[in-house]
């Protein structure tokens, strides 16, 4: 770089720092266990924290909260439990955060809260699914993430409306996928007891799913229920889709993770996406408040792409630490955590409050909003999905389109 170059980009990044605030304390240390590295989702980590610094810059922006600076520290956990739980024992112990948010994988919370209860500091889950990690009880833990219960409940409605007779999931060998894949199973024999349903446990780690999809061409279901995240469920997908197995007229693929908002979803599916059938927790019909307006704008503004629920969820459980904190007038994690249990909040999705229910309800944001929807075209935006199920209506089967 030349020196004029090099004097012009200094002056430049002067210009900047200069319209920031000017904060004379200390900042408020929040701390988030990710996935950055494999085994684990690292698309989901990405986007976990793509949502947080999103919310974090817009906070500081403004000039923070009680006078003082938002700052987030990270810790990758590759998605595994025991690295989950050094993860948030550092950041409680050494880093001395004040709270935890970002967690996104059910069998990692469920570790990373032992911890977080065992120092009474307040552990809000962005995107732990399985009903465990609030059956445990514990009051630090406050959950605006979707939940097991939530969403098997939904798919099972959805197959017992679709009138079909014959159902098998593939679940990924986790709490969230076996919780989610046998929750399924069971609330479906409630509500329509003559579907012949069952779930096989595949391994997120394997590369090679023909062993449990090619059987299902001599005998095909009605729909194949798929409980699992990238990348493993990307080559289920393409190895169904190879296979002539799903999606096809006689077999639809229904996905129960959220799979298709996704920012690398065509590039690793491509024509293997198209007809799926999907439960989503975000679609551009839905309402949106205007914060979520505003990080869908610097979404964009950041990325080129379109935002997607796990951003929003992101930010939504950050926004929560730091209302939580306005709220307290306190950083002290007991006050904090008394704060979040009474509070009523608005948050990106909607406006909500913990459930002081037992069991899966407990210190969980009941009323998540939630849609079906079909991709019918490849590389079709979430936008351009014929919606099955809008917000708040029933599940219309008449809208699904096969394959021919």
């Amino acid at each position: 770089m030349s020196l004029r170059h090099l004097r012009a980009a200094t002056l430049g990044l002067g210009a900047a720092l200069a319209l920031l605030p000017a904060f004379a304390a200390d900042p408020i240390l929040i701390g988030a266990s990710i996935t950055q590295s494999p085994p684990g989702s690292v698309v989901q980590g990405k986007q976990v924290k793509d949502g947080m610094e999103i919310l974090k810059d817009m906070v500081n922006a403004k000039g923070g909260v009680l006078g003082r600076p938002i700052q987030v520290l990270y810790e990758d956990n590759q998605g595994i439990p025991e690295k989950g739980r050094a993860a948030t024992e550092k950041l409680i112990t050494r880093d001395k955060v004040v709270a935890l948010a970002g967690g996104h994988q059910s069998s990692v919370c469920l570790a990373e809260i032992e911890v977080a209860h065992r120092y009474k500091v307040p552990y809000v889950n962005t995107n732990c699914w399985s009903d465990d990690v609030r059956k445990r009880g514990y009051p630090e833990v406050f959950n605006t993430s979707p939940y097991n219960t939530l969403v098997s409940s939904s798919m099972a409605t959805t197959l017992a409306t679709m009138g079909v007779k014959r159902v098998v999931a593939f679940a990924e060998n986790t709490d969230y996928g076996i919780g989610q894949a046998k929750l399924t199973g069971e609330l479906l024999k409630q509500k329509a007891p003559n579907i012949e349903y069952r779930y096989e446990t595949l391994d997120r780690a394997s590369k090679d799913f023909t062993a449990a999809i090619l059987p299902l061409r001599a005998n095909p279901p009605d729909v194949i229920v798929m409980s699992m995240l990238p990348p493993a469920a990307y080559i289920v997908m393409n190895q169904a889709y190879e296979q002539g197995v799903a999606p096809t007229s006689k077999t639809l693929l229904y996905d129960g993770g959220g799979l298709a908002d996704y920012p690398d979803f065509w590039q690793n599916v491509k024509e293997g996406g198209k007809y799926l059938l999907s439960f989503a927790l975000y679609h551009p019909a839905m309402p949106q408040t205007q914060l979520a307006k505003d990080v869908a704008a610097e979404y964009r503004k950041r990325t080129g792409g379109d935002i997607n629920r796990l951003v929003l969820q992101a930010a939504d459980s950050l926004h929560l630490v730091i209302e939580g904190i306005r709220q307290a007038k306190s950083t002290d994690p007991e006050k904090l955590a008394s704060t979040l249990r009474t509070m009523k909040f608005e948050s990106l999705r909607g406006v909500g409050n913990f459930s002081t229910q037992q069991g899966y309800a407990y210190q969980q944001w009941l009323d998540i909003p939630y849609v079906n929807y079909e991709l019918t075209a490849e590389k079709q935006p979430v936008a351009q999905t014929v919606l099955i199920q809008a917000p708040g209506q029933k599940f219309d089967p008449a809208k699904i389109v096969r394959p021919k």
